[in-house]
């Protein structure tokens, strides 16, 4: 039997040409063949999976969850993830870690009585390129759905791919504009790489898109995360390093945090209109971020 791993990175690719080849002519199952090989290789793994998904062939995680699954070349996350020595199917990793968001956030807002699928509109800030963006438009659908990055291309590809609004953000905080306000506005993993200098803003600055009775939903890497990681925070509650899983962004404006809970509190309580805390849930997300929950007073 011929063992696969042990084709060289050369053999990959001419396994890769061969499902282009044979979808060229309209050979769909001699391409699904050649481009579910050529997706065990980690050289020609995402090129593959995108040309499985994008024609829908036999082998598609599409068929498995639902929905849209292509990844953008340009996807640190899940570079990430298929260079982490624990994941043994990155693609898989990836795209269950999308859903497992999905479940977790979806539960967070039962707690507080405001049910994700009743949400009329949701601004996912820090979106990346879709991670979450594809399962979150399966439960409430695009319409509802504006994302919002740094990087343009991730925008540009959620936009492009998933059929959500979106917008470009800015490094500086301040220049934001708000095209609108949502009743969530959701952060995952923004305040967990954030510098000393711009956390309290960028909360001030997020908290100023939230609608009159909407929720404001982060994360942060707090207490047991810091214990985890083998570092002391200072006196305010606060450690910063300047690297990330991130290449697309200045690690010394996105690099990783850990703040405890005093720290977070002491900038909610600086917020206009200081929200009381709607829930405060440690190691939340991924059993790992804590969740922090605001809610806009109602008009």
């Amino acid at each position: 039997m011929h063992d696969l791993n042990a084709e060289a990175p050369e053999g990959a690719l001419v396994l890769l040409q061969e499902g282009q080849q044979r979808l060229a002519v309209g050979d769909r199952a001699g391409a699904s063949v050649a481009l579910v090989r050529a997706r065990a290789h980690a050289a020609t793994r995402l090129a593959a999976h995108n040309l499985i998904e994008q024609h829908s062939l036999e082998g598609s995680f599409a068929a498995m969850f639902g929905l849209d699954c292509r990844i953008a070349p340009g996807d640190d996350i899940f570079h990430f993830f298929a260079g982490h020595p624990t994941s043994n199917n990155p693609l898989r990793d990836y795209l269950a870690d999308g859903w497992r968001t999905l479940s977790e956030l979806m539960l967070l807002l039962e707690s507080v009585e405001q049910p994700l699928l009743g949400t009329a509109s949701v601004l996912e800030f820090a979106s990346g390129h879709g991670r979450f963006t594809r399962h979150l438009v399966k439960a409430v659908g695009a319409d509802r759905v504006t994302v919002s990055d740094v990087v343009a291309d991730a925008v540009d590809f959620s936009r492009g791919t998933f059929g959500v609004q979106g917008f470009v953000s800015r490094a500086v905080p301040e220049l934001l504009v708000w095209p609108r306000r949502h009743e969530l506005v959701f952060v995952l993993s923004l305040f967990s790489h954030l510098p000393r200098g711009s956390w309290g803003r960028w909360l001030s600055v997020l908290w100023d898109a939230v609608a009159p009775g909407g929720l404001l939903v982060f994360s942060t890497h707090g207490i047991e995360a810091a214990r985890r990681a083998g570092v002391n925070l200072d006196g305010e509650g606060y450690f910063f390093a300047a690297s990330s899983e991130s290449n697309a962004i200045d690690a010394q404006e996105y690099g990783t945090t850990f703040t405890s809970p005093a720290f977070v509190q002491a900038r909610v309580a600086k917020l206009p209109d200081a929200p009381a805390v709607s829930r405060f849930a440690p190691q939340w997300f991924w059993n790992h971020q804590d969740a922090w929950v605001l809610k806009r007073a109602a008009p």
